[in-house]
């Protein structure tokens, strides 16, 4: 028969405290981090000690004697699919947010309905004609005109250069997200620096899920700036694939940073969209649409006035080429009162400026509205995708309360076997052989 230590006792106990204690130790790290951005719960993984082997006392087979219970590991509670979900639904939130905000400064610098709105300031315009049609001689209605005619091209250089504004304001915010001190490089090498001390501290047999959740909280960022893809590289570093970026913006411990991204999606998908400049630019669509206005608008009153009534070309350069005294009526050697011009030229009321400009505020309206529906219909997947990852990883206070008094439990439970058999051994040692025990 093998034989047993009086102090075998002693140490199963002692192995029941150490491991309720660490334990205690998670329970105490996960309600004290139940607030931390990215955390995700962990628990400690208990298995019990190897026995040990006793021969039977009758001949028989072989006893195996328990010898308590060992802490194998801590484990990181988290779920790989709801974080690939979430981060799915955080690339198209961020891209729709930020396509609203932009659009939305692009509608309101249109200012419509309202009457500083280039709609009513063109119907005024229109209407100043008439007055002139019906007053052809008087000074003070060519000077209305001429008044009302600078505010309308007003306007259009100044609707111009607000959205040209919006336009520079997407290019200038992707520059400071994907420039040297922007959020891509400082993220990307913020993996890179994560993936160097979780592979050190895998090939020495710890769980670094510490770091592990600071990884994924810089990943989760990510996301939110373009499309992220992970691959696990098998010794706990990972690549991150950024966007459409021809080659890994992180790969083990290496960052590739600036590259080229055309339709990354995320928010840098959405500025790329508004900023660029060629002809399928959100915002350079608009600007084109405004000079069509402006090129209509120029084209068809000056045809009709004979002289140059308005200069330039476009919405940033129309202006007023003429004074009260220059506006014409009537053409030159019409008697007196003729009103000819001023007739035609208030006639193109409702026509083709009219109308693309009426197609300019439906689209600028249009796609701004579209882009706010997307933007709450993208918030509402996101903050579900969020709520199922945090159903599996976040911190219940209720849970560690009942983990918190269960472990107690068994702490002192494993207290009290100790100290039986240390009464038992001080019975043993001190006492055996008194008389009168």
């Amino acid at each position: 028969m093998t034989a047993v230590s009086s102090f075998f006792g002693l140490n199963t106990a002692l192995r029941g405290l150490l491991a309720h204690q660490r334990a205690l130790d998670t329970t105490a790290h996960n309600i004290g981090n139940a607030s931390t951005e990215g955390y995700s719960r962990q628990q400690t993984q208990l298995a019990a000690a190897d026995p040990l082997s006793l021969a039977s006392v009758t001949g028989g087979n072989a006893a195996m004697l328990g010898a308590g219970v060992d802490v194998e590991g801590f484990k990181r509670v988290r779920d790989a699919f709801a974080d690939l979900q979430y981060r799915a639904q955080n690339m198209a939130f961020n891209q729709h947010q930020t396509t609203s905000e932009l659009l939305g400064s692009a509608e309101l610098s249109l200012s419509e309905p309202t009457d500083n709105g280039i709609g009513q300031v063109l119907a005024k315009f229109w209407s100043a004609w008439d007055d002139l049609a019906n007053h052809p001689e008087s000074p003070a209605t060519r000077q209305a005109l001429v008044n009302q005619a600078s505010l309308l091209t007003d306007r259009l250089n100044t609707l111009q250069g607000d959205l040209t504004a919006v336009r520079t304001e997407a290019q200038t915010q992707y520059g400071l997200l994907t420039g040297p001190t922007g959020d891509v490089l400082a993220a990307a090498q913020q993996i890179a620096q994560l993936n160097a001390s979780i592979r050190s501290a895998v090939q020495q047999g710890a769980s670094p899920n510490d770091l592990l959740d600071r990884r994924d909280v810089a990943l989760d960022k990510l996301s939110g700036l373009a499309q992220v893809s992970v691959t696990d590289l098998g010794d706990g570093s990972i690549r991150v694939n950024f966007g459409d970026a021809a080659t890994p913006l992180v790969d083990d411990t290496t960052v590739t940073w600036p590259q080229t991204l055309t339709s990354p999606g995320g928010r840098l998908g959405a500025l790329l969209q508004v900023a660029d400049t060629s002809a399928s630019g959100t915002i350079t669509g608009y600007l084109s649409d405004l000079d069509a206005v402006a090129s209509q608008l120029i084209s068809s009153v000056n045809s009709l006035h004979g002289t140059p009534f308005f200069s330039g070309t476009s919405a940033a350069t129309i202006g007023v080429a003429v004074t009260a005294s220059t506006v014409q009526a009537a053409p030159a050697g019409s008697p007196a009162g003729a009103n000819q011009i001023a007739l035609a030229i208030s006639a193109l009321r409702g026509g083709a400026a009219d109308t693309s400009y009426a197609n300019l505020v439906a689209r600028i309206g249009g796609e701004s509205r579209a882009a706010q529906q997307q933007q709450t219909t993208t918030q509402a997947l996101v903050n579900a995708a969020d709520d199922r990852r945090q159903s599996a990883s976040g911190v219940s206070m209720d849970e560690e309360m009942t983990n918190m008094v269960r472990f107690q439990r068994g702490y002192q439970a494993s207290a009290r076997v100790m100290s039986t058999i240390d009464e038992m051994l001080d019975t043993l040692i001190n006492r055996t052989g008194h008389v009168g025990l």
